[in-house]
């Protein structure tokens, strides 16, 4: 008898982990920050989800703060996201509500730059060329946390150098015309970016260390999303996208394609490799 017990508890035991399988969220909505090294992140693992069977919905955001209060709530279940220096504070108030599900990416750098024509090699040295530069550093959307960092460069470097706020396409206009004209121009900007790829840029030295070093992009999650959603977890764990791949996408949008014509290309490209994606996944 109760080896007859024993073989029906485990007998419930498995019909019960099965249910609980097949239970699991088909729908799973995505946040993604409107900017061009988490969009490719997004749209590639929308693409990896979908092709599991998923139904992916994306919401885009255009501030840190707006998009963890969404995830905290539950509007939205994942997001991509640098916790470690860009969205550190945000991070850092939800942890306690959240998860980290996985790595997808790193590498991001960002810091003050200048055309590498312009014959300085440090931020220290910006002070005394400053009128060269117009007296101004060309910034972008206030609230990033590249302006944030900026900002504290200005600071803690006596920097005599206003740091101008703006957008990102204000700031590449900018950029793209001091180039045309071989004038000296200070800039915030990015790794991954294709203006890095398009023009001829060099990142400052920073001797006091006040840009972060390299940085990981992970996939959050509201805590239990794992445990809630197996095998997703799983799906999405399986995606690492490298930043030169991220930079080639945004290269081709800037060319002229649309971003998800251009993450197509790149998934129809890479058919191969979301193959032993899928192998990694299912094991």
């Amino acid at each position: 008898m109760k080896a007859l017990w024993k073989a029906l508890c485990a007998a419930a035991m498995l019909g019960m982990a099965t249910l609980s399988a097949h239970a699991e969220e088909k729908t799973i909505t995505i946040g993604t920050m409107s900017w061009e090294d988490l969009t490719p992140i997004t749209g590639i693992t929308k693409k990896v989800l979908e092709d599991s069977g998923y139904t992916v919905k994306v919401l885009p955001f255009s501030e840190w703060g707006i998009a963890y209060a969404a995830l905290t709530k539950g509007d939205i279940q994942i997001l991509a996201s640098q916790t470690d220096y860009v969205a550190q504070d945000y991070w850092d108030k939800n942890k306690n509500r959240l998860e980290k599900i996985s790595p997808v990416s790193h590498g991001l750098y960002q810091a003050i730059a200048v055309p590498n024509y312009v014959t300085i090699d440090s931020v220290d040295q910006l002070n005394d060329n400053a009128d060269k530069f117009g007296g101004k550093i060309v910034g972008i959307e206030p609230g990033s946390g590249l302006m944030r960092d900026a900002a504290n460069a200005v600071k803690q470097y006596n920097l005599k150098l206003q740091l101008v706020e703006g957008s990102t396409a204000a700031m590449t206009a900018a950029l793209k015309s001091a180039i045309d004209r071989k004038e000296w121009v200070a800039v915030t900007i990015w790794e991954p970016s294709w203006m890095m790829q398009k023009y001829p840029v060099k990142f400052l030295k920073d001797p006091k260390g006040v840009f972060p070093p390299p940085q990981s992009y992970y996939w959050v999650g509201k805590k239990g999303f794992s445990a809630e959603n197996p095998h997703a977890r799983e799906v999405i764990a399986s995606v690492y996208v490298p930043l030169a791949d991220i930079t080639a996408i945004n290269g081709a949008v800037s060319d002229g394609k649309t971003m998800d014509q251009s993450v197509k290309d790149w998934t129809d490209a890479h058919a191969d490799l979301l193959k032993r994606w899928e192998n990694i996944k299912s094991q």
